[in-house]
């Protein structure tokens, strides 16, 4: 058994990797500071489980509170998911990015260091390889090149920081894991995506459109040079993505440096092919308008993951039936989300600096 800390550990991605951690056999502290998630994903986590979850309740962009989590729980490793993460939000507040994202990241490294724990999995973003590639994207292609908002560009500034990090330090193991679209939820329907206020992505606005929540949606542009028209990018059940973090902290006991990986389906599927699919599982229409095409986005975005295939022995299992299904289950059980009154409530495990 190993004790892996979880920055950022609450919100939607972090909490399906705690679930796939402690089904694993392995220990998860929790690190958040719930601004953007909730502790009773954390909840439903150890009902799914049977085990408990520390919750650590701090900022990263705190020294000492990282500090505190380290000296007081002693992982073997980090996989950091803390961070803003909307686009729109980010050109309005772009500072709030770069200190949220690449302070805190700097502050997570020094807080190791001084630990002496030098195995981190990055939450990165297909964000990083901008508009200069085309798909499917592979690992050695450039970055940093045509990125159009500050969420991006913090995504690969955080990139740059730990590869240099690991070249100036052999006691480095990094992944650096490039996400594309996680959707989806677990298939117990108690844990899932739960944005606070209007949702940034795809499939989390289809569902509430769908349980009633909004009116109709916006797809935003239908003249690309698509099938159909609108946008297709490579869509991964959060399950999968989940799986591919143990994975990536296996391997990093066979890897040094810092090592790159694309977590994607390499399939990609239009927006409109995203509502009809999602319409299919709830058994009804989903309304939507046509809006004009936003600034900076791609006609087409999906990932190359042979790379996570031969290193991670790792692959995309899950449907874009169970996609739609299992964010449906999720959405329609909950459709306010998690509970505020009961996500507001002390959490058994919670400590504070």
């Amino acid at each position: 058994m190993k004790t892996y800390l979880l920055t950022g550990g609450a919100g939607y991605i972090g909490s399906h990797t705690a679930l796939a951690l402690l089904e694993a056999g392995h220990r998860v502290v929790v690190f958040d500071n719930l601004v953007n998630s909730s502790a009773e994903a954390l909840r439903r986590v150890e009902r799914l489980t049977g085990q408990a979850v520390t919750l650590f309740e701090g900022d990263m962009r705190d020294p000492a509170a990282l500090r505190t989590v380290f000296a007081q729980h002693q992982p073997d490793a980090v996989i950091h998911f803390a961070g803003l993460k909307a686009v729109g939000e980010s050109v309005r507040l772009p500072l709030d990015y770069y200190e949220n994202n690449v302070t805190g990241t700097l502050n997570l490294c020094r807080a190791m260091v001084a630990a002496g724990v030098f195995t981190l999995v990055f939450s990165s973003s297909a964000t990083v390889y901008g508009t200069a590639n085309d798909s499917p994207l592979k690992e050695e292609m450039n970055t940093g090149v045509g990125l159009t908002n500050p969420y991006g560009r913090s995504k690969w500034m955080i990139e740059q920081l730990l590869q240099d990090a690991a070249a100036a330090d052999e006691r480095w193991r990094i992944a650096l894991l490039r996400y594309f679209n996680p959707v989806g939820a677990h298939e117990s329907g108690l844990i899932g995506e739960d944005p606070r206020g209007e949702p940034n992505n795809l499939m989390p606005y289809i569902a509430q459109v769908a349980v009633g929540r909004r009116r109709r949606l916006g797809v935003f542009g239908n003249d690309y040079p698509t099938p159909d028209g609108t946008g297709v990018r490579d869509y991964i059940h959060v399950v999968d993505l989940a799986l591919g973090h143990v994975q990536a902290l296996q391997a990093l006991d066979s890897f040094s440096g810092c090592q790159v990986w694309n977590l994607g389906t390499g399939k990609g599927y239009s927006v409109l092919e995203m509502v009809q699919a999602f319409a299919k599982a709830c058994g009804a229409a989903v309304p939507y308008e046509i809006l004009p095409r936003r600034p900076g986005d791609l006609a087409v975005c999906f990932a190359d993951p042979a790379k996570a295939q031969a290193e991670l022995n790792w692959r995309a299992e899950r449907s874009l039936n169970d996609m739609v299904t299992d964010a449906w289950r999720w959405q329609s059980q909950n459709p306010e989300g998690y509970d505020t009154a009961l996500g507001s409530r002390s959490f058994d495990n919670k400590e504070k600096k």
